[in-house]
């Protein structure tokens, strides 16, 4: 079934970045919806500002000029605690080195982002359970990064990424230090989560493979976004 709902509304958006003097733009008018149960691709060779573009629509970046709206929320309009408030409530991140902390258990790093919330301990537990269930990990729960595989840790970024049920799932590169056989098993597992619970996810990648399992392919190039390639409908 087709969503024809945008849960991104992207409208003229431009980004540089100061160099020493000189200004080197990165994004150039920018205009783009995203749906609601999107798995959408953002390809382009290096520079051409996909991961600006990501931590744009993820609140890490803000924009020089236009707008843009994720759930009817203008976040380009809220001040500093305000959008660290909504990161926290709709944004699940999944990085290409995981960025887990290495002196938690996998358990506790999922359980991070629930600290931010009004659970309860007991909730928080279940919580975390289910989501490291969801990503097939419910007998490494006690085992800290360094006793699990590389697949293994993507895994638990992952169910750290969604354990607060977040509006949008925004991965950089999540395959870009993974062996073929445990790229596979995440982008199979992130498919899943499009597929199966709906999550609108925004993935850079450079990887083709990686983009086959996205549902919308974009490519950009020198900051423009150029065609777009549907596949994998859903």
């Amino acid at each position: 079934m087709e969503r024809k709902n945008p849960i991104v509304q992207i409208k003229h958006v431009s980004k540089s970045y100061r160099r020493g003097s000189q200004i080197v733009p990165v994004l150039n008018d920018i205009t783009v919806d995203i749906n609601e149960g999107e798995f959408l691709a953002l390809m382009g060779p290096s520079g051409s500002g996909k991961s600006t573009l990501l931590n744009l629509i993820a609140g890490i970046d803000r924009v020089d000029s236009g707008s843009i709206l994720v759930d009817g929320v203008e976040i380009t309009g809220l001040v500093e605690t305000e959008l660290a408030n909504w990161r926290a409530n709709h944004v699940g991140f999944v990085f290409q080195f995981y960025n887990l902390i290495p002196v938690l258990t996998a358990f506790e790093n999922v359980e991070l982002p629930l600290l931010l919330t009004r659970l309860t301990r007991k909730e928080r537990k279940k919580h975390v359970e289910i989501a490291l269930a969801a990503v097939n990990l419910s007998h490494r729960l006690a085992h800290y990064p360094a006793q699990l595989s590389g697949g293994e840790q993507q895994r638990v970024a992952i169910a750290r990424a969604v354990v607060t049920d977040p509006t949008i799932l925004v991965a950089d590169e999540p395959t870009g230090d993974l062996d073929r056989k445990s790229a596979e098993e995440i982008m199979d597992l992130m498919d899943g989560l499009n597929r199966e619970l709906g999550k609108t996810i925004i993935m850079v990648t450079h990887d083709p493979r990686a983009a086959q399992k996205a549902y919308v392919i974009r490519h950009l190039d020198k900051g423009v976004l150029n065609d777009v390639h549907h596949q994998n409908s859903v």
